[in-house]
């Protein structure tokens, strides 16, 4: 499981030109599943997101996480994230999981992060999305489950 995280002051996502999710402080998360995760994969990904301390204390150190800041996740399904671009110039996908088991494993990484606590929105599974943040920082990380050592 691959997630980009963005330190936001707002985000959103449009579908048709109408929100589906928009948040103000917190993280915006891409997250691709591939098609190897596990529940495991979910739960260390959750866990991750909700205690990266990245946003900045008292004394302007990356020191507090989601919850200290009152801060929101906009999760969105990024199925690119597992696009291989190695060979040729045409991005293969064959690593990233089929809708069916991507979309329950990310609704699990949704349920996860709100069983921390937190506010989460999110964008609408396989569809065309338009997505716009005010990144805070910058500040832009990148989790994958299957480099956790």
């Amino acid at each position: 499981m691959r997630a980009v995280i963005q330190r936001v002051a707002e985000a959103s996502v449009t579908v048709d030109k109408i929100i589906v999710g928009q948040i103000e402080r917190g993280f915006l998360v891409l997250l691709g599943v591939a098609e190897e995760d596990t529940q495991e994969d979910v739960i260390w990904t959750a866990n991750k997101i909700a205690g990266l301390r990245i946003f900045e204390d008292a004394e302007s150190k990356m020191n507090l996480a989601l919850a200290d800041v009152a801060g929101s996740v906009l999760l969105v399904s990024q199925f690119t994230l597992y696009g291989d671009c190695r060979k040729g110039r045409r991005p293969s996908f064959v690593e990233a999981a089929r809708p069916e088991k991507a979309n329950s494993l990310y609704q699990s990484v949704e349920a996860e992060l709100r069983g921390h606590g937190l506010h989460v929105e999110t964008g609408t599974f396989q569809a065309h999305m338009d997505v716009r943040l005010l990144n805070d920082g910058p500040v832009t990380l990148i989790l994958d489950s299957r480099k956790t050592a």
